[in-house]
């Protein structure tokens, strides 16, 4: 059995303007992205320690299912109003994980 994944996009929001536009990207992309394939969910987190600091958290029944979305016709198109927002705090702003143990 494939290994689920999660995928890390870390977004900056720097003005409660920019939160709310952060917040509804994320619930318009959310809403495109209900029906991808292997997509299990997601989530928008922000950080206590700086709240400036966003993160979507996407998981994945598999790398498979993943990449075909990722290579996929759609993808830059599903999650264009996210990107404006990237951190480019980072130098890279996001990360791909296979589950390796869970409880």
């Amino acid at each position: 059995m494939p290994a689920e994944v999660r995928v890390l996009v870390h977004q900056a929001a720097y003005d409660d303007e920019q939160l709310a536009a952060v917040r509804a990207a994320y619930h318009q992309v959310s809403k495109r992205m209900a029906q991808v394939p292997g997509m299990l969910g997601n989530e928008l987190l922000r950080s206590p320690a700086d709240p400036t600091a966003l993160v979507v958290v996407s998981r994945w029944s598999g790398m498979a299912a993943f990449r075909a979305w990722e290579e996929g016709a759609t993808h830059k198109d599903d999650t264009a109003p996210l990107r404006p927002y990237r951190d480019t705090r980072l130098a890279v702003p996001f990360g791909i994980y296979e589950v390796d143990a869970a409880y």
